[in-house]
């Protein structure tokens, strides 16, 4: 029932209610709660959470209509996720995005409104009776179903898991999605290559304040079976330990045996964390031999990474690699002694052409002067978190059409939207 003694707000715009909305947020905080009942409190509480999930459906509104207007890439971000989370501040923008994905309203090529892809559950989220975390649930079992179903079946899916998302919770979803799922594909015969396909993905978390990322993602059948392959391999106990000195490293098929056997005796890891140092012996592996292409973006495809000369002697902060990892100054020294380095000393004496006239492209000596410049672990261009190994190099100074130079003092590195601004 609305209650008529509100004030009319539909002559106000959409900048103003944002605000009034503000001020009855800061009047909320001020309430005291401890008057109310206990029925009330319940009542209180349930319409919160109705009105945060509301607010949630309107922001996507909202990011929707910022990437429909292409304002990423004209505030300086490389991306709608890189602005969501720089720019309009966003929790969890991966989550989010898939959110929106499956619940907002779209336009079309034309012009047109296109109804959301998940309309039930859309439905169910604009009147705040499912919240985000019901939303995570039902998008992947609805995402999961295979391609081969009809789509009336789909469409009748998506309002059960939707109606169920309105009375249960999150861990009642998970139970009730597996039985829509086995409904519609009891023999799993109806899921094909093309569903596999559509779900395969791996994604690289953001580091934490430990520098440590999470990895994620669903792998097809042969992906799987070639990392099992290698794992086998290489993650045997007593196989590539880097707290073995003595470790053979490589597959096991190479090691001598005598030592595999004294390291695997000594070998404390369990299973995860050898599958975790096989991935990386292989990846530095690959690098070591030239696997890959030989240059990209002008670099060479190998760690990169920049350290001040006060660091490495206390040996404590962190390194910074040209993809925008941080490696604490330990692990920079440990992969050191390890490889050749790139060594750059700011004084007189150096053998990198840095001063190349007319020149149309910045060396490769240049790149790597320029990602140990202050500042060059990124684009130049203020704000922009492109990180140097996905950057162009900018005639900062005069632009290489109207003869500037390409020498050290006068290029920049830039991201490719920012370069050609």
């Amino acid at each position: 029932m609305v209650d008529t003694a509100l004030p009319d707000v539909s002559g106000l715009s959409t900048t103003q209610k944002i605000a009034l909305a503000h001020r009855l947020v800061d009047s909320l905080a001020s309430d005291d709660l401890t008057g109310l009942s206990n029925d009330d409190l319940v009542t209180v509480a349930q319409s919160t959470e109705r009105l945060i999930t509301r607010i949630t459906v309107q922001g996507d509104r909202q990011i929707v209509e910022f990437s429909d207007r292409h304002l990423a890439r004209e505030y300086g971000f490389g991306s709608i996720t890189d602005a969501m989370i720089g720019l309009l501040r966003v929790s969890e923008p991966w989550r989010r995005g898939k959110q929106l994905k499956a619940t907002a309203t779209f336009h079309t090529f034309t012009g047109e409104v296109a109804a959301p892809k998940y309309p039930a559950l859309a439905e169910a989220m604009a009147s705040g009776a499912a919240g985000p975390s019901h939303a995570v649930v039902v998008i992947d079992v609805l995402d999961r179903i295979p391609a081969a179903v009809p789509f009336d079946e789909k469409m009748s899916a998506e309002a059960t898991m939707a109606g169920f998302a309105r009375t249960h919770t999150p861990s009642d979803l998970r139970i009730l999605g597996a039985r829509v799922l086995a409904h519609l594909d009891p023999d799993g015969h109806l899921t094909d290559d093309s569903d596999r396909q559509r779900r395969r993905q791996i994604r690289i978390g953001r580091q934490d304040a430990q520098k440590m990322s999470g990895l994620s993602g669903q792998m097809t059948p042969t992906l799987t079976a070639h990392l099992e392959a290698v794992l086998a391999a290489w993650a045997a106990p007593g196989m590539n330990n880097p707290a073995d000195p003595e470790s053979p490293t490589g597959s096991r098929e190479d090691a001598d045996p005598d030592a595999l056997a004294a390291a695997a005796a000594r070998d404390h890891r369990d299973q995860v964390q050898r599958n975790h140092d096989a991935l990386e012996a292989v990846l530095r592996a690959g690098l070591d031999v030239g696997l890959g292409p030989q240059s990209h973006r002008g670099l060479p495809p190998h760690l990169i990474i920049k350290a001040s000369l006060s660091e490495l002697i206390a040996q404590t902060g962190v390194g910074v690699t040209a993809t925008g990892t941080l490696l604490p100054i330990t692990d920079v020294i440990a992969l050191a002694a390890q490889s050749q380095p790139w060594l750059a000393v700011f004084d007189d004496h150096t053998r990198l052409p840095l001063y190349l006239g007319r020149a149309r492209l910045a060396s490769q000596g240049q790149r790597i002067a320029l990602f140990a410049k202050d500042g060059g672990e990124y684009c130049s261009f203020p704000g922009c978190t492109q990180p140097a190994a996905h950057v162009e190099i900018h005639h900062a100074t005069t632009d290489h059409a109207k003869g500037g130079l390409t020498n050290i003092g006068d290029l920049a590195p830039a991201c490719g939207k920012h370069n050609r601004m």
